[in-house]
């Protein structure tokens, strides 16, 4: 199994740092292992989930040339996104060719903290030593088109559910166009799925559900409150794909495939398709290997291990490991040492030509071990007096870390505030017209409108008029059931204006 042009390989073994589980492929078998360790003839993969980075499309002047342009990059990268100065982050590449624009070049950026990134696979370089690669996950949806296991160059949603993330990705013509992650990962809907249902479950009774039970066919009381939430969630990926049409000029999306970290009896791409009137598949695809148990492999595995099966380019090289195992043995400096020494050994002994000659030979060695010995001498003086001088500067530095530690900390729970209001800000305008269609389907004018908003709530406030006060009160009648679980109407009173022959009310709508 070759997967580089340095090292050949017996086995891979694929991570998911976020479970801290592994999957061994040997050939074309596939199983779980519990008990990863090191091996030299192990290939060792792993992954990014999306919320782990952050991802933006960044636009460089052709007139670069390419041995400047990861400066380039980097530099627009901490301008256009207003990057901390003081963290040097991980920020890696790909290259996109759709945007036809003769001046400029755009690439994918995708931005990662190496704090989060040490601490995140600090498990797994215990057990096995080295990672080859570390990939963001979306890319790694690239390996179904590279095995022509996806031969169709539409546009192709990627829904996947796991335990600490959830994401959409997009791909078009092949390429790689946008993700996103959703706060629809198992803990947030568990979080959600007791906000709907009034009381607190325990987290493995909502997955035992969640695995185990068909909406179609159980009676249990959580069957409700689970349609509930899925509504809610579908609701949000029609946002964000609508967004995505509108942002990249997409018609239409060819196929969506919905897939999970944990194997379910309900179907969520069949009830995506019935709720978005989208073609959907599931996420099973014939990836040329054979589970060893004939159990569940999670799907992330299972690309991993195809990645390491692709010769890919350039384009798509994005690998974030910091933990690369070394060079081989005559290619690092104290092998070439080694070999260097025996072989003049070899040569020594191979020309006994006299007493004297081998004399001369030890002697001129000595008087080179003896300026190597001085040479070496020095330099560990140098590097003793250095060590000593950086204990000094990392007990500083540890106590400037611990201060910078918690201004981090400050900007990122400032950072969050920040995109969880962006996240889940209503759109204003979209609701506004929504609710003026609605006035409009009962000759209802609106005379004015407010908006409100608190910690606690989101209110509209229209003033309406019409040529009957029965007009208005069929209309919040429409709207209560149309926008049930959506808005909450209030109307107060109703009252005849005798100037304008007009009956004038105060419709409030709040949402929920």
């Amino acid at each position: 199994m070759s997967t580089s042009s340095q090292h050949t390989f017996s086995s891979v073994l694929s991570v998911n740092p976020y479970k801290d589980n592994y999957y061994k492929s040997i050939s074309s078998f596939i199983s779980q292992t519990s008990s990863p360790e090191f091996s030299k003839d192990q290939f060792v993969i792993s992954y990014l989930n999306t919320k782990e980075f952050i991802t933006a499309q960044i636009e460089i002047s052709k007139n670069i040339p390419d041995e400047d342009l990861f400066d380039a990059l980097n530099s627009k990268a901490y301008d256009d996104l207003a990057l901390d100065q003081a963290i040097e982050y991980k920020i890696q590449y790909i290259e996109s060719f759709s945007n036809l624009d003769e001046e400029n070049r755009y690439f994918h950026a995708f931005i990662v903290d190496p704090l989060e990134m040490t601490d995140r696979f600090m498990s797994a370089v215990d057990k096995v030593k080295y990672i080859d690669v570390i990939i963001p996950a979306p890319l790694l949806y690239k390996s179904l088109y590279s095995k022509d296991i996806i031969d169709s160059n539409g546009v192709h949603c990627f829904i996947y559910f796991q335990e600490n993330d959830a994401s959409i990705t997009i791909y078009s013509d092949k390429e790689f166009v946008y993700t996103k992650s959703i706060k629809y990962s198992y803990v947030d809907m568990h979080e959600r799925f007791c906000e709907l249902y009034g009381e607190r479950i325990d987290y493995q009774s909502f997955i035992d559900f969640f695995q185990h039970e068909s909406l179609k066919e159980t009676d249990s009381e959580y069957k409700e409150f689970f349609i509930k939430l899925y509504k809610e969630l579908f609701a949000n990926i029609n946002d964000i794909l609508t967004y995505a049409k509108r942002a990249f000029d997409i018609e239409k999306f060819e196929y969506a495939y919905v897939g999970s970290q944990l194997e379910s009896v309900t179907k969520l791409d069949e009830m995506l398709e019935v709720e978005l009137h989208l073609k959907t598949k599931e996420f099973e695809f014939d990836y040329g290997f054979e589970s060893e148990t004939n159990t569940y492999v999670e799907q992330y595995h299972a690309l991993m291990n195809l990645y390491t099966t692709v010769n890919h380019n350039e384009k798509y090289n994005c690998n974030f490991t910091v933990y690369r195992r070394p060079p081989k043995f005559i290619k690092r400096e104290s092998g070439k040492l080694i070999i260097l020494s025996a072989a003049s050994f070899a040569l020594a002994f191979a020309y006994p030509i006299t007493y004297w000659v081998l004399t001369y030979a030890q002697s001129l060695q000595e008087d080179l071990l003896k300026q190597k010995y001085i040479e070496i001498h020095n330099i560990k003086i140098t590097r003793e007096a250095t060590i000593k001088n950086r204990m000094a500067d990392k007990e500083k530095a540890t106590k400037l870390l611990a201060q910078e530690n918690k201004e981090y900390t400050d900007k990122k729970n400032t950072l969050t505030k920040i995109h969880e209001v962006k996240v889940n800000y209503p759109m204003k305008a979209k609701l506004l017209a929504l609710l003026t269609q609605d006035l409009n389907k009962f000759d209802v004018r609106m005379q004015n409108v407010e908006y409100f908003e608190n910690e606690k709530s989101k209110t509209f406030t229209f003033d309406l008029a019409s040529s009957k006060d029965r007009k208005v009160t069929q209309l919040i009648e429409y709207m209560t059931k149309k926008h049930e679980n959506v808005f909450k109407f209030e109307l107060e009173s109703i009252k005849y204006d005798e100037d304008f022959k007009k009956y004038l009310s105060q419709l409030k709508v709040s949402i929920l």
